[in-house]
């Protein structure tokens, strides 16, 4: 058998504003030709399928139209696809009762059984060859959310704890089904806990003192293939190395200019598994950054002046940062810079701006409860200031600074 692991697609998202539809679009297509060209028997997607839990028509179409194609594409195909964070559970599993027919399976949410226990009749898939008879079984779990798995009395992480038990009741069920012969794969869209995150994982994910980390050994040793999802960067996880996030085909942040998209495929032979390969996907628009490193202003400018002029459909050029270096404020910063882009053939998404590093001797005082009760509304204004510019307020700054605070104590009473 033949499988192709992939996740956090996000399709529908905007990258600083600017729609993806074409990149999800380049991404599905190519992905339905490797599908094809490899021969692929089972597609597995672990989750954050859509960006929104209400995803917009088109992105829904863009969805089904991929499932339709693929199928067209490989007959045989069996598709198995669980909700993320990111994704609506009701919404991804409504119309499965028209999917299964297709041996396409979506598991969104966990239910349970009349005495309360979880029903894993639903999250236990199997895996059938050309011939009809079970190769494999998959473990399809879901992002899960508070209260969808069991509650481990004093555990100090109840999430922690209530995700490893669900992982180990869902593969002692397995085992109850599973015959000589047959391996067994597992899903899930979770942060490990050895997990390495990308700038824009730290940006989405609140971690509160590590509540949500699941420890590698939440799942046996004898799954032969987990994969994983909801980390946006490509890695093994654990000793044995049969812990994999596919990682997202689509770069999530300018952080990722020079890092490779993937998904993964690998085959599986009675028990075991081979031919593990990591299969690049192209990138459709370009990440640029102007400078590689923060440069003066007057540097920036002139580095943007050397941009290639737009001669072709400005939706498909590339994304570009502008790295600035500055002294302190700069009002006029964007205007200087897109007067500076005009007709280039690049879109603007984001104005990194960096200032001077404070010296260990600026560094802040701790200041005391006494201490900050003597402190005046300007003092604070002073501090905040110079914490980010690293310079003194100007004269004429904390004159109108004065004002203000004037005139708002003076309306005050």
């Amino acid at each position: 058998m033949k499988i192709l692991h992939t996740a956090d697609w996000h399709i529908g998202q905007t990258f600083y504003e600017y729609d993806r539809s074409y990149e999800h679009t380049q991404f599905l297509n190519w992905l339905c030709a490797e599908i094809k060209d490899k021969e692929i028997d089972v597609l597995i997607v672990s989750g954050d399928i859509f960006d929104l839990s209400n995803p917009s028509a088109p992105a829904q179409k863009l969805f089904y139209s991929f499932l339709s194609s693929a199928l067209k594409a490989q007959p045989n195909l069996q598709i198995i696809i669980t909700a993320g964070n990111h994704d609506s559970a009701a919404r991804l599993e409504s119309p499965k009762p028209l999917l299964e027919s297709s041996n396409i399976h979506i598991v969104g949410m966990i239910e349970r059984n009349l005495d309360g226990s979880i029903n894993y009749e639903k999250l236990v898939i199997p895996i059938k060859d050309k011939q009809g008879n079970v190769q494999l079984w998959c473990m399809a779990i879901p992002f899960l959310r508070l209260g969808e798995y069991p509650t481990i009395a004093e555990s100090i992480s109840q999430y922690s704890a209530g995700v490893s038990a669900l992982y180990k009741q869902a593969y002692e069920f397995t085992l109850s089904k599973k015959v000589a012969g047959q391996a067994i794969l597992a899903m899930g869209h979770l942060h490990t806990l050895d997990a390495e995150i990308s700038d824009h994982d730290k940006s989405e994910r609140l971690i509160m003192g590590g509540v949500e980390f699941i420890p590698v050994s939440a799942f046996d040793d004898n799954i032969i293939y987990t994969a994983l999802g909801h980390i946006h960067k490509a890695q093994k996880i654990g000793v044995k190395g049969n812990i994999h996030y596919s990682g997202s085909p689509l770069p999530m942040s300018f952080s990722e200019v020079n890092y490779k998209h993937q998904v993964i495929t690998f085959e599986v032979n009675d028990e075991e598994i081979s031919n593990i390969q990591h299969v690049e996907i192209p990138i459709s628009i370009e990440l640029m950054r102007v400078p590689s490193i923060p440069k003066p202003l007057s540097e920036v400018l002139d580095a943007l002046k050397e941009l290639p002029n737009s001669n072709v459909n400005i939706e498909y050029a590339p994304y570009l940062e502008v790295r600035v270096l500055l002294d302190g404020p700069e009002p006029a910063l964007r205007h200087k810079i897109e007067s500076e882009l005009e007709g280039k053939h690049v879109r603007l998404a984001k104005i990194d701006v960096k200032y001077p590093k404070t010296s260990k001797t600026d560094e802040e005082e701790i200041l005391t409860y006494d201490k900050l009760h003597e402190l005046r509304p300007q003092d604070i204004f002073n501090k905040i200031y110079k914490s980010r510019f690293n310079i003194d307020t100007p004269a004429e700054l904390v004159g109108m600074f004065n004002q203000v605070f004037q005139e708002a104590n003076t309306k005050e009473n």
